[in-house]
C-alpha cells in the first residue's frame, strides 16, 4: 500500500513473464514480489490488520470477505453482486462496470480493482473446450474433480500441458482485452499488478519434480514474481481519508463456499 498509485488493477494469478510478453498497452514494465503466494496470503499479508480509509476495494476474488468491514473505507463486493453462474466466476465485463461505478461514487478514493483472471475457469473458445473445475453449473463440484493444475501434477489430466498453458493464456488476453476500454474511462495513475503467479511445470527444490497452480507458502519464483506495469498519466486523485462507510456486507456462507470451490479453493 506504500506504492504510489490511485487505482491498483489486480490481476489474479499471473504471472510477470506472460503479463510482459502479451501486455500491448503502452507504459512501463518492472516487477515487484508478493507477500503471499495464494490470495488468502496475499490479503492476509497485505491487510489483515491494517485500516486503509483512503481506499475502496472492489473485488471479484471471495477470500475479501475475510477482510474485516473496516479495513477499507469502502468493499465492493463484486463476487457477490455480479457472480455469473453459468461461467462460474465474476467476467471481466461485470468487473470493468463495478470499477466504473466505484471511480465515480467515490472521487476522492483510491480504487483497488481485483479481477478474477487469469486465474481459471478459462472463458476463452479454447478454455471453455477443456473440462476442468469452475464449470459446474448444477453445484456438483465433486463430479468435476480437481483444479486443472493439480491434475497436471497428479498425471491424471486428459489434456496436454501445453493446451491447458494457451488456455491461461488466452484467459490473461481477454481480460487485457477488456481493460483497454475502461483505462480511457478512469482517472489519475492507474498500475497493474497481480496478487501472486502460477506455476505452469517448473521444476521444484530440492525435490525437481513440475509443479503447476499456486499451493501456499511457497517461495517458487514463478508464483511470488508478479507485474508492475504504471500507465502514464495527466493528472492525479485528490484522495481523503474518511471513516468507512456503514455497509451491510452479505454473509451467506453457503453461496460464499460454493464460489470458493468453483474456484478451487475448497
Amino acid at each position: 500500500m506504500e506504492e504510489d498509485w490511485d487505482t491498483l488493477v489486480l490481476l489474479d494469478a499471473c504471472r510477470s513473464d506472460m503479463f510482459f510478453r502479451l501486455c500491448e498497452f503502452s507504459g512501463t514494465f518492472s516487477r515487484r514480489y508478493s507477500k503471499g503466494s495464494t490470495s488468502a496470503e496475499f490479503l492476509a499479508e497485505n491487510f489483515g490488520g491494517e485500516q486503509f480509509h483512503d481506499t475502496v476495494y472492489v473485488s471479484a476474488n471471495p477470500h475479501t470477505a475475510d477482510l474485516a468491514d473496516e479495513t477499507f473505507h469502502a468493499h465492493e463486493d463484486v463476487y457477490r453482486t455480479d457472480w455469473d453462474d453459468e461461467r462460474q466466476t465474476v467476467t471481466p465485463e461485470a468487473m470493468n462496470e463495478a470499477v466504473r461505478a466505484a471511480h465515480e461514487s467515490y472521487p476522492h478514493k483510491r480504487i483497488i480493482a481485483h479481477y478474477m483472471q487469469p486465474h481459471y475457469p478459462f472463458l476463452g473458445s479454447l478454455g471453455e473446450e477443456i473440462e476442468h473445475r469452475g464449470y459446474a453449473p448444477d453445484g456438483d463440484f465433486d463430479a468435476v474433480g480437481a483444479s486443472i493444475w493439480t491434475q497436471l501434477q497428479t498425471g491424471t489430466a486428459d489434456v496436454s500441458r501445453s493446451r491447458v498453458i494457451k488456455a491461461y493464456e488466452e484467459n490473461l488476453r481477454l481480460v487485457l482485452e477488456e481493460l483497454e476500454p475502461l483505462l480511457q474511462d478512469i482517472d489519475g495513475k492507474v498500475v497493474i499488478s497481480a496478487d501472486h503467479g502460477n506455476l505452469i511445470g517448473e521444476r521444484g527444490w530440492p525435490i525437481p519434480v513440475r509443479m503447476y497452480g499456486h499451493p501456499g507458502r511457497s517461495g517458487a519464483r514463478g508464483l511470488i514474481e508478479v507485474p508492475w506495469f504504471e500507465f502514464p498519466y495527466e493528472s492525479r486523485r485528490d484522495v481523503t481519508s474518511d471513516a468507512p462507510t456503514e455497509q451491510e456486507r452479505d454473509a451467506d456462507n453457503d453461496d460464499l463456499e460454493d464460489r470458493l470451490k468453483a474456484l478451487g479453493y475448497q
